[in-house]
């Protein structure tokens, strides 16, 4: 089985919310759709559950056009930022409800099951107002699931929740969707997310699709710049590769991902660390994260971000010298 989305368009009378929109999704698979707010991700999301009429293209399955197809049959399931619960009933019977939708008879044998395998056993008899955030979007994550939806769209699933507990929840939700075998499309912002949940991660940019590919592809090679910059990237630099290893201005280093000849690297924040590199640098100001400290550094020539460990982190006007750790490090074709 599989989605296929080709040529797409959507439109809001002259607004062109997504323009050729190009994407596949095989059975069993994961697929984050990626972009900023304002990008198209959500409006494609909902004109193939049949929430939005598309202007031009096609939306298929197993090779059948959906046109036409109404949202409750197309044997999909949805689930939204907000969870959209119904708060005057228990953990149980929102769960029921899903099953309800698609017209199966609700057993207390697969309500559990769902409450067991999002990790709220026992649960059931709960009013969902009495639940944690995280705990009402796996409530909705159990509804959705209960039916069996041949496809599982999610629509910024945890973006509500506060930092700490996304984190926690991605990690579930990708557990969650590898035991239920689901084929998924996961709209979200967040890099981390969608890199954590995905096997393709599908980054959209006004409207387009301008790159789709395995997580480590897509964040090792964004397609142009402008993606590698929504992608962490600051700091683009003339390099060369040979043989994997990358020099450039910050010295040599491993970049196995680095075709050979001139290139241009994009160095994201975290790919200059304080260490014993060959580059000297004075530290002009400095903030504490959750596990480093960042540092705004001066070459002479520049000014970069650089990290450093909250242990030994040097204070603001130290000398400190720079090591490029290839974690950090895009490939892009050389500019121009």
């Amino acid at each position: 089985m599989m989605l296929k989305v080709d040529l797409l368009d959507v439109a809001y009378g002259p607004i062109l919310a997504v323009s050729g929109a190009d994407l596949e999704i095989a059975d069993g698979e994961v697929v984050a759709l990626l972009g900023p707010s304002g990008c198209g991700k959500s409006t494609l999301l909902r004109a193939i559950a049949g929430l939005e009429r598309p202007t031009k293209g096609t939306i298929s399955w197993n090779g059948n056009d959906l046109a036409g197809v109404p949202i409750h049959r197309r044997g999909f399931g949805l689930v939204f930022q907000d969870g959209q619960l119904f708060p005057h009933r228990d953990v149980a019977a929102n769960v029921s409800f899903g099953l309800r939708m698609r017209g199966q008879h609700p057993t207390l044998e697969r309500v559990d099951e769902m409450l067991e395998l999002v990790g709220l056993s026992g649960y059931g008899n709960r009013r969902v107002t009495e639940l944690s955030g995280g705990e009402q979007q796996r409530v909705a994550l159990a509804r959705a699931l209960a039916p069996h939806p041949r496809l599982l769209l999610l629509d910024e699933p945890l973006s509500a929740l506060d930092r700490a507990l996304r984190e926690q929840l991605a990690i579930d939700l990708a557990r969650l969707l590898r035991e239920s075998g689901s084929t998924a499309l996961v709209v979200t912002h967040d890099h981390d997310e969608a890199f954590t949940l995905a096997d393709r991660v599908a980054v959209m940019r006004a409207g387009r699709i301008v790159q789709v590919g395995k997580p480590d592809e897509v964040w090792r090679r964004p397609v142009d710049e402008a993606t590698a910059r929504f992608l962490g990237c600051d700091l683009f630099l003339d390099a060369t590769a040979e043989n994997g290893i990358l020099t450039c201005e910050f010295g040599s280093v491993p970049v196995p991902w680095a075709p050979d000849g001139p290139v241009t690297a994009g160095l994201r924040p975290a790919a200059l660390r304080v260490g014993d590199g060959p580059t000297e640098a004075t530290v002009a100001a400095r903030v504490h994260r959750r596990d480093h400290v960042r540092l705004v550094v001066d070459t002479g020539d520049r000014q970069v971000d650089a990290v450093a460990g909250i242990a030994d982190a040097p204070e603001v006007g130290a000398r400190v010298r720079l090591v490029l750790d290839p974690d950090g490090v895009a490939m892009l074709s050389r500019r121009g």
